[in-house]
């Protein structure tokens, strides 16, 4: 199965996968979804790729404002 769905969160500032990763696993331990490598620094978000459109709404609904 690929990951057919995007989602752009909002994240600003240094080591967003690292963080998106804790955040993500603290909110949704079993969601399945893929990163970029790397993210620019100077960025505002970053796409996160998920497997099915529920797996996108479950994350938009769990998603702050901006990912801490």
């Amino acid at each position: 199965m690929t990951f057919k769905y995007r989602l752009a969160v909002p994240i600003v500032g240094p080591h967003k996968i690292k963080r998106f990763r804790s955040w993500i696993g603290d909110a949704l331990p079993d969601l399945d979804y893929n990163l970029p490598l790397q993210t620019p620094i100077a960025t505002s978000s970053m796409t996160v790729r998920l497997r099915s459109m529920s797996d996108r709404q479950r994350l938009e609904a769990a998603l702050p404002p901006l990912v801490p």
